[in-house]
């Protein structure tokens, strides 16, 4: 099992960036690929995954990134893109408060899961993370944009531009209707 990789990066797309490692070209899926730089050396936390037509090889900018990704992944019935696509569309911390506290609503609204699958990944998860406080800012948000005239795919979009730094509903409303423009 490859767990970690470091290398430099030579390119980067939309869901993968390719990291040369002793003269090798790996391409890694990523959550997030637009955070690493050309050029510059890149350390990523990965998980290999054996496919009918070849191996896959995720990764990520932390170990904790990792290990949520192979959480959600032991729910059953859900793969690696289906894992991955979860973590592109909210932050681990906002999952992991979604999850503790049995926030169905957020799943299906905010993440874009359909019922059935929040409920099992709310049923197989909830008792192994831990109950934080979940801020439910994202949800409202969430809900006065579609209010405002955005299809559910353009106020999920609008909501994953916004900075986890960012905090408060009202300043994720602000900030969302900005990354329309």
């Amino acid at each position: 099992m490859i767990r970690n990789i470091r290398g430099n990066v030579l390119s980067i797309g939309t869901a993968s960036a390719v990291i040369e490692v002793a003269g090798f070209g790996i391409e890694v899926r990523m959550n997030a690929p637009e955070v690493l730089a050309l050029g510059t050396e890149a350390s990523l936390a990965t998980h290999l995954t054996l496919k009918q037509d070849g191996l896959e090889l995720y990764g990520f900018m932390s170990e904790a990134d990792r290990d949520f990704f192979e959480l959600i992944l032991s729910v059953s019935g859900v793969g690696p893109k289906t894992a991955l696509g979860v973590l592109r569309r909210s932050s681990r911390e906002a999952l992991a408060g979604a999850i503790g506290s049995r926030d169905l609503t957020y799943l299906t609204k905010v993440v874009g899961l359909g019922k059935k699958s929040a409920e099992k990944m709310l049923v197989e998860l909830a008792d192994k993370i831990t109950a934080t406080t979940h801020d439910d800012a994202d949800g409202e948000v969430f809900d006065t944009l579609v209010a405002l005239g955005y299809t559910e795919r353009e106020a999920r979009a609008a909501l994953q531009a916004v900075p986890a730094s960012i905090v408060g509903k009202d300043a994720r409303l602000k900030a969302s209707l900005g990354a329309r423009a």
